[in-house]
This record gives C-alpha cells, sequence and structure tokens, in this order.
C-alpha cells in the first residue's frame, strides 16, 4: 500500500485500504495482560506500522514509550489557522486476550469471510485506525491542509489502566496536546435500525468507575469454636448480600437527558427511564449498550477467603466493580459506605464519569459527514457503561466523543463483538466508516 496506489481511484483505494490496514493490524498480536511478563512488543510493532503509512503520506510524528515494546505515536497535522482549537482523535493499539481454541478462525489471522473481517480489534479498535489512516491517506495525497490542527494520538494501554499509554502522554508529554480542546475515540458511532430508520450513536459521556476491594477482620480458628459473629468471613458476606440486593436510583443528569429524549425520537415514542429496558426492545442487540447508561450497577465479581473447611479465616476480601452513572458519584459512596457497614474496610480505585455538551458544532460536523454519506441516516447522543482513555483526557479540560463510524447490516450483534469470541466487522462498514471519516476531517 503505497501512496502513489491512490493517484487513480481516492475513494475506491480508501475503502479497500481500511480493510487491509485492519488486517494488517490484527495479524499483529498486541495482547495487553495487564502482567508485564507477558505482555509483547505488539503494541510497538502497530505503532510503527502506524507511522510507515502515515510518513508514506507525508506525516512525521512523535514517539513516546514509557515501558520499552509499548510505544505511543502522535502526529499533529498543521491547521491553516494556528488560533483555532485543536482536535484530537485518538485510538488504542493493544487488544484484550483471545484464547485461539474457543475460536472458529483465528484471532490474529485478519481473515475476510463472507464479506467479514475477524480478529480481536476489529471493532475493539483497530477498526478505527485502519479506516482513520485510509482516510488521513487518501487526504494527505491531494495536499489536504485542514482549518484547525489535528492531533493524531495512537496509543498503548487502554485495555487495562493507561499506565503506558494516555494516562503516561497526559501526564508526562502535556505539550502534545497544546491547544486541544476536543476529542474523538471511542465508545460510540456504530448504526442500528430504530423505527424511525437507521441512527449512527455519538458517544457523549461514559459512566463513572469505582473498584471496591473489601476486606473484613475476624476470628480466625476451629469451625467448631468460632461463632458467625466473630468471623470474618461472616461479616463480609453479609456486607455483599446488602450490596447485592440494594436497587440504586435511576440516573438524573443532563447527558442521559439528552440521550432519553433522542432516544424517543428515534423510536417515534415516548421513553421513560423506569421502563428503558421494555421501552428500547425495538433496538435489538444494542439496546442493553443505552439502556445501561440510566443506572448504576454494583457487580460481585471476586471472593477470596479460608484454605480449609473446618477452620474460620481470620480474614475475608471481596472485589466489586461499580459502574456509576454521571452525577450520581458524591451520593453512590454514601450510600455504598452504609450498606458495607463499619465491620468491613473499603479500599477503591476509580475514575469519575465523563460528559460532554451534544449542542455543538463537532457534534454537527459528525452529523453532516454522517448524512453526506448515509443520507436519511441521523445521529443520536449515547452515555457508554465502559471506561475508555477519555477519563485520561478529561483531566485536561478536554471535551470526549465517541464515534468509530460503521453502518452495520440490520440485527449485527455489535455489543457482543466487544472482548467477545469470534470478533469481526463487515467488511462494508469499514468502507462505509472511512469515507464518513474522510468527510469529517474535510469539514476540519
Amino acid at each position: 500500500m503505497t501512496a502513489d496506489e491512490t493517484s487513480g481511484d481516492p475513494l475506491g483505494t480508501l475503502r479497500r485500504e481500511s480493510a487491509e490496514i485492519t488486517a494488517a493490524l490484527i495479524q499483529i498480536d498486541s495482547t495487553n495482560t495487564g502482567d508485564p511478563a507477558t505482555i509483547s512488543d505488539g503494541e510497538s510493532r502497530c505503532a510503527e506500522l502506524i507511522r510507515e503509512l502515515l510518513s508514506e503520506a507525508g506525516y512525521e510524528g512523535q514517539w513516546c514509550e514509557r515501558t520499552p515494546g509499548r510505544g505511543n505515536l502522535v502526529v499533529r497535522i498543521a491547521g491553516t489557522d494556528p488560533a483555532a482549537p485543536a482536535l484530537l482523535i485518538h485510538a488504542h493499539t493493544d487488544v484484550v486476550p483471545a484464547d485461539p481454541a474457543l475460536w472458529r478462525a483465528d484471532p490474529f489471522g485478519g481473515e475476510i469471510i463472507d464479506g467479514e473481517l475477524w480478529g480481536r480489534g476489529a471493532v475493539d479498535m483497530k477498526n478505527m485506525i485502519g479506516m482513520l489512516l485510509a482516510a488521513i491517506r487518501s487526504l494527505g495525497i491531494e495536499g489536504w491542509q485542514p482549518r484547525r490542527d489535528i492531533v493524531l494520538a495512537f496509543v498503548a494501554d487502554e485495555e487495562v489502566e493507561g499506565a503506558d499509554g494516555m494516562a503516561y502522554l497526559v501526564a508526562e508529554h502535556p505539550e502534545l496536546f497544546r491547544g486541544v480542546t476536543e476529542a474523538i475515540g471511542e465508545v460510540g458511532g456504530f448504526s442500528f435500525e430504530a423505527p424511525t430508520g437507521r441512527n449512527y450513536a455519538i458517544g457523549i459521556g461514559e459512566k463513572g468507575v469505582a473498584w471496591a476491594t473489601l476486606r473484613a477482620r475476624g476470628v480466625e480458628g476451629h469451625g467448631s469454636l468460632i461463632p458467625n459473629s466473630k468471623s470474618a468471613l461472616a461479616r463480609l458476606t453479609a456486607a455483599l448480600a446488602r450490596i447485592t440486593a440494594h436497587s440504586w436510583p435511576l440516573a438524573n443528569d443532563p447527558a442521559t437527558d439528552t440521550v432519553l429524549t433522542h432516544l424517543g425520537d428515534a423510536l417515534g415514542s415516548s421513553v421513560s427511564a423506569q421502563s428503558i429496558e421494555q421501552d428500547l426492545v425495538p433496538l435489538g442487540p444494542v439496546a442493553p449498550m443505552f439502556s445501561s447508561a440510566f443506572r448504576t450497577s454494583s457487580a460481585l465479581t471476586q471472593v477470596h477467603a479460608g484454605s480449609k473447611t473446618n477452620t474460620v479465616p481470620g480474614i475475608a476480601m471481596a472485589t466489586v466493580d461499580c459502574r456509576i452513572a454521571p452525577g450520581y458519584e458524591t451520593e453512590f459512596h454514601r450510600v455504598f459506605a452504609e450498606l458495607v457497614g463499619p465491620d468491613v474496610e473499603v479500599s477503591w480505585e476509580s475514575a469519575p464519569s465523563v460528559t460532554a455538551e451534544y449542542d455543538t458544532e463537532l457534534v454537527a460536523a459528525v452529523c453532516r459527514a454522517i448524512t453526506a454519506v448515509d443520507p436519511g441516516a441521523r445521529a443520536i447522543p449515547f452515555v457508554t457503561g465502559g471506561a475508555t482513555d477519555a477519563k485520561a483526557l478529561s483531566r485536561r479540560g478536554i471535551r470526549c466523543y465517541g464515534f468509530v463510524p460503521l453502518c452495520l447490516p440490520a440485527g449485527f450483534n455489535f455489543p457482543g463483538m466487544f472482548h467477545g469470541i469470534d470478533e469481526r466487522v463487515p467488511v462494508a462498514s469499514l468502507e462505509t466508516g472511512a469515507v464518513i471519516l474522510r468527510e469529517l476531517l474535510l469539514s476540519q
């Protein structure tokens, strides 16, 4: 894929390259296990390929690496108006683990089967890199220069904590984000069919993340001698029972209110937060992605205690994965402390919710790019339950949006592709998405 090849049919080459580049990235195993002993140099090899492809189109960037093999590449494309606020477009090169024994195709094969590109990263999120590079390369050959600076960031370590990726760049290389006020990344951009037609989700927020580690202490001894009132495990399980039985209130925040209003427009009927699961049934597989935004959740994920059946342990530990609806953080921690009670210690790893305004010129530009390529389609705001690099970027006051455009066939199980077995994406979706990104870039 050389730059010279794009001179004949720019859009045709763009569409072809969107799948070719995504496949080439999938074929690089950039699994992020979270364990430095088992993480390879896959992220750096992905970034090297990206650097090569951008260089062919005339764009050079800055390489930043906190840990060898976990490279990050940042490219700034200068605009004609240096005073204009810059736009960041970012994507991560790491992927979650995949067990080949469970897949119907090689998760790192990048094969096209029945019109779909298979492999880990096909939707999370090497697809965005492939589409974006195809669009940038096509514009670069034409001598395009945006009005404002466009900053491209391809980062490692999103799937675990970002310490080697975006969080590292924000903390140690803030100069890379000079003038940036808005950013586009994940999660959003996927299309879905509603009674009023096709819609594309635009991410305007994500729930807060709070991982709780609960520790209870008690008397250790023989099972016949220690009453439950002094048992660490009994104290812990009582607290967990209260947490799992609790029904968290529905969200009451401007971001979720905006989503609710637009969902009603898409469905052609009123939508209530109280009956959101039932109201969104017509949206098919993507319905849970929308409904999850409206309620805080607390999922028990691990319990550790004891080593023998006849011995009461002196310490018991559990973890709870909490996802907090926007605007509810303070109240959540107060209620959670009440549910845990005084006999259990709690420590936290947390990141706040992130929201951005929907009524902005950038969102309007995204909407225009969608309709230019897919006439009759409309956009709809979306709040994700996942955590992304937007949390790190928000610390610099950057407004973050999720938009990875994919025109998906009706009924496609898009949510099931995220971290799922047999992850794949229709090639036609990549092709259309690359053209939409090109239109968006032209407007900037």
